[in-house]
């Protein structure tokens, strides 16, 4: 069973870099493709960004300038990192991995609320 779980800090103040560590268990980050999504208060998933297998990178065009998502395979996580942020960035945010058929994600973590403020 493929378990993820998010860590990092609660709150980071604007202009800040947000930097969240996702750990996992049951499965290595040297296969499939881990993601990073985050949920508005009161609104649906946004993607954000993907790093695969061979640890080659995609991010979501509104997000791309100011993230970055990187792995360490000794300790079988995967990490982002969100700079600039302003309040519009508070939100829930989950690491996941895709499902093999692309559609998807099978397995999540429990999500960590991350709010920005001064």
């Amino acid at each position: 069973q493929v378990q993820l779980q998010e860590s990092g800090p609660d709150l980071v103040k604007p202009s800040q870099t947000l930097s969240l560590t996702c750990t996992v268990s049951g499965g290595s980050i040297t296969t499939g493709y881990w993601t990073w999504i985050r949920q508005h208060p009161g609104k649906g998933l946004e993607w954000m960004g993907v790093i695969r297998y061979d640890a080659s990178t995609y991010y979501s065009p509104s997000l791309m300038s100011r993230t970055s998502i990187s792995r360490d395979t000794s300790k079988n996580q995967f990490n982002l990192q969100l700079s600039s942020v302003t309040p519009e960035d508070t939100a829930v945010y989950y690491c996941a991995r895709e499902r093999d058929s692309g559609m998807g994600w099978d397995y999540w973590g429990q999500g960590t609320q991350v709010t920005v403020s001064s």
